[in-house]
């Protein structure tokens, strides 16, 4: 049996996905705004739609042809009950987040999703996935502060794009608690192609509805739309890596990491997007998100040390245990060979050592 992963190396660990998932992420949301704000692309929910079409594809060829990974047994019931709320909320997520580049910098857009943290805790506590902290509740509003600071300072400030990218957060939070609600508690832990795989159909058909009714006309009319097809699939392998990251990345750490890394990530996207679309950030942008920064920090800080303390509680528990059972050896081995009970011990013990490894193998 493996040792158990120190505090350090599941630090070290979890922060090697958050780089993975970071670098994918702002090439797509780069991707994403030069599509939809500069090629002439400037249809989102064809955009996303497309996006889950190609992960659909992708995903049902590596586990219906090539086998990479196994099918799950889940009931038609579980998959309407549990997988098509997530992929509604993807769904709406994922729409109303691109429609938000229309009329936004990716600066302010980057600004806006250090709401995440705070947004996301909230709902780990309803679904009873975070514990309630007086710490972190503080390090979330002070996050919300400097968000507030940094919006008040936006030049380009427009209510309808606000509108879409906070409502999209809102989805997006909902979102990434019920994916870690279906993995660690439904019993159904998949790896990041399974995800897809079940994930991506029920988005996809959540997306095809408002796409014939709002987008498919207005392109049918569009004479003088050229389509970049190759862009479009360069773009589509990008976001079928990124859904990979994302599912990853909640796996192995937890959505409330995802997003408190993800501020890390927008301070870069701010600086990215100055030089490749010129976007201007005020002095009020950068105290805010430098408020929000060292918030941040403090999480981190804070994450750690209870990692520590809950490492070094583990071990007393052990070790007090491992002594308790020296004793009780001790104590009991004299009279184990006479009574009907010292014969019953054992077979109880094993009985229940069975029992245990059968109910975790179900």
């Amino acid at each position: 049996m493996a040792a158990p992963l120190t505090v350090m190396q599941q630090a070290a660990k979890s922060y090697f996905y958050v780089v993975i998932w970071m670098s994918i992420s702002m090439a797509v949301i780069l991707f994403n705004k030069y599509i939809l704000a500069y090629s002439g692309f400037g249809y989102p929910i064809a955009l996303t739609l497309w996006h889950m079409v190609f992960c659909t594809t992708v995903a049902t060829l590596a586990v219906r042809v090539l086998g990479v990974t196994k099918r799950l047994h889940m009931p038609q019931k579980e998959y309407i009950n549990r997988v098509i709320p997530i992929g509604a909320l993807y769904a709406a997520s994922l729409w109303l987040s691109n429609s938000a580049y229309l009329h936004l910098s990716v600066s302010f857009i980057q600004m806006t999703k250090a709401l995440m943290p705070g947004l996301v805790y909230m709902c780990g506590v309803f679904f009873a996935m975070e514990k309630l902290s007086t710490t972190t509740s503080v390090n979330m509003l002070i996050i919300a502060f400097g968000v507030a600071i940094a919006a008040y300072g936006e030049i380009n400030f427009v209510w309808l794009g606000v509108a879409e990218q906070l409502s999209a957060l809102v989805f997006e939070a909902m979102r990434l608690m019920l994916v870690q609600v279906l993995i660690t508690r439904q019993g159904y832990s998949m790896n990041p192609i399974q995800s897809l795989y079940y994930v991506s159909p029920a988005c996809a058909a959540c997306l095809a509805l408002p796409f014939v009714a709002v987008e498919l006309p207005a392109i049918l009319a569009n004479t003088a739309l050229v389509i970049n097809y190759p862009m479009l699939l360069l773009n589509a392998v990008t976001a079928f890596a990124l859904n990979l990251a994302v599912f990853l990345l909640i796996g192995k750490t937890s959505a409330l990491t995802m997003n408190i890394a993800g501020v890390i990530k927008d301070w870069m996207l701010i600086f990215a997007s100055q030089h490749l679309f010129g976007n201007s950030v005020s002095f009020l942008n950068y105290l805010g998100y430098v408020i929000a920064f060292l918030s941040v920090g403090m999480y981190n800080y804070n994450k750690m040390k209870q990692m520590k303390q809950k490492e070094q509680s583990s071990s007393k528990d052990r070790e007090s245990g491992k002594a308790q059972l020296l004793g009780e050896e001790g104590g009991g081995g004299g009279d184990s060979k006479d009574g009907p009970g010292g014969q019953g011990a054992p077979g109880g013990a094993g009985g229940g050592g069975v029992e245990s490894k059968s109910g975790g193998g179900k």
